[in-house]
């Protein structure tokens, strides 16, 4: 996993430059964790013999309670990041259809 250059913490910066190149490190180590992410989708389409248990609706319930959770201990906005997440769970669960068919096919 990418590592975030700690020189550019948030509350260290003092520019604009630094604000931007601490949100592109940033940008870049979340890039490289959805590549994991969607790893794991691949595996996930691999592993289930079954189209119709690409799409779990108690797990995408589980993981976005999880998040809200950890979002709130962050003291993030739990809204916002609720959104993120189902934006991103979606997202998955249409990549994993897409591979699952095309391995299949």
């Amino acid at each position: 996993m990418p590592d975030i250059d700690p020189s550019i913490a948030p509350e260290n910066c003092k520019t604009m430059t630094e604000v931007r190149a601490g949100v592109d490190a940033v940008d870049r180590a979340l890039v490289a964790l959805l590549v994991r992410r969607f790893g794991y989708m691949d595996a996930a389409a691999r592993i289930k013999t079954d189209r119709s248990a690409v799409r779990d609706e108690a797990r995408k319930a589980e993981v976005l309670e999880n998040v809200k959770r950890a979002a709130a201990e962050h003291g993030l906005p739990v809204e916002v990041i609720e959104q993120l997440w189902e934006d991103l769970v979606e997202a998955s669960i249409a990549y994993e259809f897409r591979h699952w068919d095309k391995i299949r096919t």
